[in-house]
């Protein structure tokens, strides 16, 4: 699993923002994602319950984004389905 162990949740979500993506209460999710173990599954929960709690994610609208977030989520080695969620929800926004 190599780089997969050395990859942390802080680059990922600093990845999402270079792509453009937005996120509210984005202290309230570092917390999260900090005291969690795997950061991954974490975070998909957050992408998929966190409004109640005030973490939310949009499109800043560049244009360009999809495609940084895809590469994004294949560099941090997440689920297709973790994106094609995270995805949905980022749309719907």
């Amino acid at each position: 699993m190599g780089s997969l162990s050395t990859e942390s949740f802080e680059e990922f979500l600093d990845s999402l923002k270079h792509a453009g993506v937005v996120i509210t209460n984005e202290r309230e999710l570092r917390e999260r994602l900090a005291e969690a173990q795997r950061w991954r599954y974490a975070f998909n929960a957050m992408a998929m319950n966190g409004r109640a709690i005030g973490i939310q994610f949009s499109d800043c609208g560049t244009g360009r984004n999809q495609e940084e977030i895809h590469r994004t989520f294949t560099m941090f080695q997440f689920p297709e389905k973790y994106e094609a969620t995270f995805s949905a929800n980022l749309q719907a926004n």
